[in-house]
């Protein structure tokens, strides 16, 4: 009997919006990660793209890089049923989890949404691994940054894989210390979604653990 011919899974990352986030360079090294775990991956530099609803339907990943922006109803509308059907989601900081602001539906479908960054880009906090025996964070051991250390609004039902705290009040916008998410997991429909809100620059893209983060992260997440 012959074999059937492998076929790899599709990935459709999406880039562009905010500069200072460098949305290409980083577009450019999930894709990298993608191409290990041996999916064929297409960039789109437009969210044009999300028109075709077609080709989001037979996607098995889609990647948003796309910090703000906005979408028409119709695109929200085709990325929403994408992934409720059973295409994965997964991103990283403000080009997943502070893009499309003023779409609720997408914000409930990310699980979350970035209201702020109190003290800038020169935090140094240390992100704690609270599940340690989920596939996507094994063997990764708590790990310090200095970079944004983001405040959002999230959603109760994520699974919380790993979380930073806020020691002190940084007033006006954080008026009690707090344990916030930084990575989770949820599943929206038949799709499952995957977000890791460091990412803020290229050097923290390229830490060993948040690369080990992302590439667990999406593959876990496609269909």
């Amino acid at each position: 009997m012959k074999n059937k011919a492998y076929v790899r899974k599709k990935a459709l990352i999406i880039q562009g919006g905010y500069e200072p986030h460098h949305p290409r360079e980083v577009a450019e090294v999930l894709a990298a990660l993608l191409v290990r775990e041996n999916f064929e991956v297409e960039i789109s530099d437009t969210l044009g793209i999300l028109d075709d609803r077609e080709k989001l339907m037979r996607m098995d990943l889609i990647v948003p890089v796309w910090t703000v922006g906005s979408l028409t109803p119709a695109q929200l509308r085709n990325l929403l049923d994408a992934v409720s059907g059973g295409t994965g989601l997964a991103g990283m900081h403000g080009g997943m989890g502070d893009a499309f602001r003023c779409e609720i539906e997408y914000m409930l479908m990310v699980g979350g949404q970035f209201v702020g960054h109190p003290g800038g880009a020169g935090i140094t906090y240390e992100v704690r691994i609270c599940s340690r025996d989920n596939p996507i964070t094994a063997g990764i051991g708590n790990f310090v940054v200095t970079t944004e250390q983001y405040y959002m609004i999230v959603d109760p039902a994520n699974v919380v894989l790993a979380a930073t705290c806020f020691p002190r009040a940084h007033f006006p916008e954080v008026w009690r210390p707090v344990s916030m998410p930084v990575v989770w997991i949820k599943q929206y429909g038949r799709g499952r979604v995957f977000f890791n809100a460091l990412g803020h620059s290229l050097d923290i893209v390229a830490r060993p653990e948040v690369l080990t983060l992302m590439q667990r992260g999406m593959a876990w997440a496609a269909r």
